[in-house]
């Protein structure tokens, strides 16, 4: 049941607090992981979905919050996956849990008011974050086709992203047996390259440490970096094995950081900047896949 949930609300003031704790900036990664330890949220509850996209909810809940934030300029996102702390975030993180709710609603109201091309919301409307909108976020969308799409395909979406993004020699192998290793690829940096292994999961729930294991074990001494690609997300267990001390470095890439490098690079999706920013899936891109 998702009534246990936190709300997108319950984590203002806890977000802020958080990234005053760390010095003022912190990863998405860093922030979940925070978040679900302040919250001591259980696997069930890190499982749960919604009903109509099948993304996962504390995440999804866990980023409206982090936008939310944005209205009344409290946080910042300069670099893709870092969040800031502003000194208006910093004087707010010493406030009490209902005048930050309230400074983020009016500042939201002030900003929706200005957007003439969008329908008049409120926090309180169809467009609740905390529910399955009749109308999802371009990412959900995203996620929702992502999931949708043949396994193969999904492989090769992700040879064609990772080939963007300065990979060379990129091969899909997914041989039976091979330890889950879809695919490799070398990835040179100035004077350095490395040869990597991924792994491709078309997964809507979470992946967990025991799949991180047995991915290391399979890539060990065939490669120097690892890296994981889903279109669900990593439990905390997960990303800690990801990283664990004396064991090969794992990188991750979850759907919501996924949906950004595919945003970026403009694969299967096309942006328009309106008023604000506007994403459309391009239906047509997956099907040639």
């Amino acid at each position: 049941m998702a009534d246990d949930l936190p709300k997108y609300d319950d984590f203002f003031l806890p977000t802020l607090s958080l990234l005053d704790q760390k010095g003022g900036s912190a990863t998405i990664e860093e922030i979940e992981t925070g978040l679900i330890a302040a919250f001591n949220l259980s696997e069930r509850q890190l499982s749960a979905t919604y009903e109509k996209s099948g993304a996962l909810m504390i995440p999804d809940r866990m980023s409206w919050a982090r936008s939310y934030l944005k209205y009344p300029g409290f946080l910042a996102n300069p670099k893709r996956g870092v969040w800031v702390l502003t000194e208006e975030g910093r004087r707010a993180a010493q406030l009490d849990d209902q005048q930050v709710r309230e400074l983020v609603a009016e500042a939201a109201r002030r900003d929706w008011q200005k957007k003439k091309e969008q329908e008049e919301l409120s926090l309180d409307s169809d467009h609740d974050p905390n529910t399955s909108s009749s109308e999802p976020e371009w990412s959900e969308k995203l996620l929702s086709k992502l999931q949708s799409i043949d396994p193969a395909a999904f492989e090769r979406l992700s040879q064609r992203m990772l080939r963007e993004n300065g990979f060379t020699r990129v091969e899909v192998t997914g041989r039976s047996g091979d330890g889950g290793i879809d695919g490799q690829g070398v990835l040179r940096l100035n004077l350095l390259s490395f040869h990597v292994r991924f792994q491709c999961k078309r997964y809507k729930g979470s992946v967990g440490a025991p799949a991180v294991r047995d991915f290391r074990g399979a890539m060990q001494g065939r490669a120097d970096k690892g890296l994981i690609i889903t279109t669900g997300s990593f439990t905390p267990d997960a990303r800690q094995e990801a990283t664990r001390d004396g064991a090969p470095a794992i990188d991750l890439i979850d759907g919501e950081l996924l949906c950004e490098l595919l945003k970026d690079l403009q694969l299967g999706v096309t942006v328009r900047q309106v008023i604000i920013e506007e994403v459309e899936i391009l239906q047509d891109f997956f099907d040639d896949l």
